[in-house]
């Protein structure tokens, strides 16, 4: 009787044991399902694409942008804008880049001057023959032999031509531009950077034109890039231009 007791009471304590263990064990296991799931709540959100900060100039030279917005003539409507800002805009080139933007395309020749305003003629004079196709353009002075003077504040233009009998009827945007020496410390931030970064050290140096060149070079080689285009985009957008698209 007595044996029959000592195995009821085993018995007994080992089912309270394995309760006991068993409790244990999924005390243990809910806290790390908790981290878990905590961990996916804590996911890092994606990062967003950083983009180049134009400083304009504190000297605030005069004479910017003219013209843009949306325009047209007969049976064609657009928008014509040159890529520049509203004041004259920077550049450290003896011969940089000129870009302009018309939305959609066009039957009509487009013209391109640049006017030294200490010369009676203009330094350059080309014209863009039909049909023009939509988006960005560029005019290399380097193509036309053109060479800019530091310290002048020349002025340009882009003009499309309905009727080359009636210029009073051309459309006409314009911006400014002038060279400057290149500070010596952008010069050596320039020297260590990579391609992609070129643009924001002229961004943030407020060298206009040569921010815009740059970021440009780089959507030409990569025309479908998204960050690239946002980047552009943001660009414009700091200094009132619309967005030109790809």
């Amino acid at each position: 009787m007595r044996a029959v007791k000592v195995v009821a009471v085993i018995s007994l304590l080992a089912f309270v044991l394995g309760i006991s263990r068993a409790g244990s064990e999924e005390r243990q296991t809910q806290p790390q399902q908790g981290s878990q799931s905590a961990q996916k709540k804590e996911a890092p959100a994606q990062t967003a694409v950083t983009v180049p900060t134009y400083r304009p100039p504190l000297r605030g030279a005069p004479g910017g942008r003219v013209g843009g917005g949306t325009r047209g003539s007969g049976r064609e409507t657009f928008v014509l804008s040159v890529l520049a800002p509203d004041h004259t805009g920077l550049t450290v080139s003896e011969q940089p880049s000129l870009y302009w933007f018309i939305s959609s395309p066009s039957t009509f020749p487009v013209e391109v001057t640049v006017v030294d305003p200490r010369a009676t003629q203009p330094i350059l004079e080309t014209r863009i023959p039909p049909p023009v196709q939509a988006g960005a353009h560029r005019i290399r002075l380097a193509d036309h032999g053109v060479r800019l003077t530091p310290g002048v504040a020349y002025r340009w233009y882009v003009a499309v031509v309905p009727d080359s009998g009636r210029r009073s009827k051309d459309i006409l945007a314009g911006g400014a531009i002038e060279r400057v020496a290149l500070p010596e410390s952008l010069g050596a931030k320039l020297s260590q950077a990579d391609k992609a970064t070129v643009p924001f050290l002229y961004a943030e140096a407020g060298i206009w034109y040569d921010a815009v060149a740059a970021l440009s070079e780089l959507i030409e080689a990569a025309p479908n890039n998204p960050a690239l285009l946002r980047q552009r985009a943001a660009l414009m957008a700091q200094v009132g231009l619309p967005e030109i698209g790809e």
